[in-house]
């Protein structure tokens, strides 16, 4: 393969059979469940980065069913998006995902910052109960419930939720170990079409794992639930914030 030919083909790797195509990406019928729930501030302060806010003690703990993405396939993710402030504005820093198919970990890690490990979460209705549990191996390290479409949501107010922007930290070394890349990016969720939201009761339980370390952001008390399912683009990133380069 001649020196022009990898500048030309090359997008991800390995170089002559990518892990992922090129996006943008859609998903069809994305259901979430997510709870949100209080927590000790102090703790949010350790594990947010400058130039990011932390504004209130909560974390939003996510569950994502995506039975259709193009590009994806079928898989689930889960974790942590804490409430935070850039320039002013509202929006979610995304701290932890855990999910079951590779292609959108190496492309989420490689193209926006996303902070994905492989692991085992499962979302599943169980009678009259939403369920969402995350094992890392044979571990259980969430164990998430909600009431099954108890009552429902103000769609206005859950769309221009969707609508906030959010944060990551894209991190990769050099070949020395040493960060070559280490930015703060901004994306959106585009093109969103809301099919159906709600609230109910539920419970939250985190526990202690070396490596899944959701329980580092303990559940004080549970606040709200939301389960939704919607088609959306998950848009390509920005990058506001050079670690490397730019002073805050």
């Amino acid at each position: 393969m001649k020196i022009e030919d990898v500048r030309r083909t090359a997008y991800s790797m390995p170089l002559t059979n990518p892990a992922y195509p090129p996006g943008p990406y859609r998903f069809f019928d994305r259901e979430f469940m997510i709870i949100t729930y209080r927590t000790d501030i102090e703790a949010l302060r350790r594990v947010v980065p400058e130039p990011l806010e932390v504004y209130e003690p909560l974390v939003k703990y996510e569950f994502i069913r995506m039975p259709d993405s193009t590009g994806f396939g079928d898989y689930t993710e889960t974790g942590q998006v804490i409430p935070v402030k850039y320039e002013g504005v509202e929006g979610g820093y995304v701290h932890s995902m855990y999910l079951d198919d590779e292609a959108p970990i190496a492309g989420g890690r490689e193209l926006w910052g996303f902070p994905k490990k492989y692991a085992h979460p499962k979302m599943e209705v169980e009678k009259d109960v939403l369920t969402g549990r995350l094992h890392y191996g044979k571990t259980l390290c969430v164990d998430a419930s909600m009431g099954y479409k108890h009552k429902a949501a103000d769609k206005d107010a859950v769309l221009a939720a969707l609508k906030t922007p959010s944060f990551l930290i894209k991190i990769i070394p050099h070949v020395d170990a040493t960060p070559r890349i280490c930015e703060l990016v901004r994306y959106y969720l585009e093109d969103i079409v809301l099919k159906e939201c709600w609230t109910g009761p539920a419970a939250l339980g985190l526990f202690p794992h070396a490596i899944a370390d959701v329980a580092k952001l303990p559940v004080l008390e549970v606040v709200s639930a939301l389960h939704l399912r919607a088609d959306l683009t998950l848009g390509m990133g920005e990058v506001v914030f050079d670690y490397l380069k730019d002073q805050k």
